[in-house]
């Protein structure tokens, strides 16, 4: 707690920097705080408890990650104007900083020339790009993995086109014979390639995926919304490394700050490479703009008002963790990576379990062994619900066949999928707790499944 402390001690400090600069106002007396307001945010604090460890090296379960605390108190100081980055007139300053923020964004993909903004989150993001990618091919279907993000086919959904869903390799990544296949009819408009899919951390070949679409006359989209900033880790994998170098070939690229960028929820962030998409976005309005006669990040948004405070958060983030190769913050993706190698290699030598394959980012999943598809499903439950109580907090995610089979450790496949055991290793302090993690882990594997 005492660090605590001083955060709030440094956020004082920061709201008289911010108090001075409108000292020339008339002074507004401050009504005091009613008692009200204690009763209310201990309630508030009391009822927060009734959640998982979400900020502890002992959750490694869904990705949910700590935003930084330059992240915390920037957006508790932007908090106390509440800018709205709709318009310039909402918010002046925290535009400029989003405008900023997102180019260094851009630059990290390679991208100089860029269109792009802020938004709720990878939904938001992926939803624009697909937009404008219908925009530009009427009618076409939108194609993605098998094991891309379910929000892909909703979304095709919503924009009225047809989706195709392209078979994956036993390792989770897009298949590119057959998405030749998809395309060779000619209907699709669209190609999304995940990098870094939410169940597995798989990476899809984004050279080949690049090479086919542009045969057929595809777009191809990049949903990097989880994995993107591994782009500037040094020590990925060959096909990883390859598919990140193949980003500024994209038209566009989602990543979500508030995943790996240390950013609150909800920050989202979609880019495309073409300035000129920006026409589909235009609209007028009368009573929005007229302070200035710059863009207005709402005349590229499908979104109207958005929160200031996240642009000045992921700002100061960035102005403290430059998004640079081999810099601070690359350093701790890489020991998001580093941990996640150690649990697969322990699991990898644990008799009970298999894990699925080596982590191409840092996510690690394993297949608990048994005679039968459902029996393994089942003890993977129980080390789930086993671990939890003793304070080790996991996922569960289910795999089809075709991804767990190679790993031989299921018997009778009385069904087609397998429920398996899932960690995101998405905190850099969880390598160094991989010790602790490890005995729990042990104790949890013996009690749900036997020594």
């Amino acid at each position: 707690m005492s660090g605590r402390r001083e955060e709030l001690r440094l956020l004082e400090e920061a709201l008289a920097v911010l108090d001075g600069s409108f000292s020339r106002l008339p002074g507004v007396p401050a009504a005091p705080d009613p008692p009200a307001l204690r009763e209310a945010l201990l309630a508030a604090a009391a009822r927060m408890a009734d959640n998982y460890p979400y900020h502890h090296p002992l959750y490694m379960g869904q990705m949910l990650k700590p935003p930084h605390a330059v992240a915390r108190l920037a957006y508790a100081l932007a908090m106390v104007l509440n800018p709205n980055n709709h318009a310039l007139d909402g918010g002046r300053a925290s535009s400029a900083m989003e405008k900023e923020a997102v180019a260094a964004i851009a630059a990290m993909f390679g991208w100089t020339a860029h269109l792009g903004h802020l938004c709720g989150g990878g939904t938001i993001a992926n939803f624009e790009a697909l937009w404008v990618a219908r925009e530009r091919a009427p009618g076409k279907a939108i194609a993605a993995s098998a094991q891309a993000h379910y929000t892909h086919s909703r979304l095709a959904a919503v924009l009225g086109v047809p989706f195709v869903a392209v078979a994956a390799d036993a390792r989770g990544r897009m298949d590119p014979g057959a998405l030749e296949r998809a395309l060779a009819a000619g209907t699709v408009g669209t190609v999304v390639a995940t990098l870094g899919t939410t169940a597995a951390g798989a990476v899809d070949p984004l050279g080949p995926i690049l090479e086919i679409a542009r045969r057929s006359g595809a777009r191809v989209h990049v949903d990097a919304a989880y994995g993107g900033y591994f782009t500037l880790v040094d020590d990925l994998e060959p096909p990883a490394r390859a598919a990140f170098d193949g980003i500024p070939e994209a038209d566009s690229i989602v990543v979500d700050p508030h995943k790996h960028g240390l950013q609150p929820y909800g920050c989202g962030c979609v880019l495309f490479r073409d300035p000129a998409d920006g026409r589909f976005y235009k609209h007028d309005s009368p009573y929005t703009y007229f302070s200035s006669k710059e863009l207005h990040l709402g005349e590229i948004s499908l979104e109207c008002s958005r929160a200031g405070a996240s642009a000045v958060a992921l700002w100061t983030t960035m102005r403290m963790l430059p998004l640079e190769r081999s810099g601070t913050f690359a350093r701790s993706l890489a020991a998001c990576r580093a941990g996640a190698r150690a649990l697969h290699g322990a699991l990898s030598r644990d008799p009970r379990v298999v894990p699925l394959f080596a982590p191409e980012l840092d996510i690690v999943a394993a297949v608990v062994r048994a005679d039968r598809a459902t029996g393994a499903g089942e003890a993977a439950r129980r080390v789930f619900d086993t671990a939890a109580e003793a304070g080790l907090h996991l996922a569960l995610a289910s795999f089809p066949r075709a991804m767990v089979e190679p790993a031989g450790a299921v018997g009778l496949w009385d069904r087609d999928d397998v429920l398996c055991l899932r960690a995101c290793v998405m905190k850099p302090e969880h390598v160094d707790w991989m010790p602790e993690i490890l005995s729990r882990l042990d104790a949890a594997l013996s009690a749900g499944i036997g020594a």
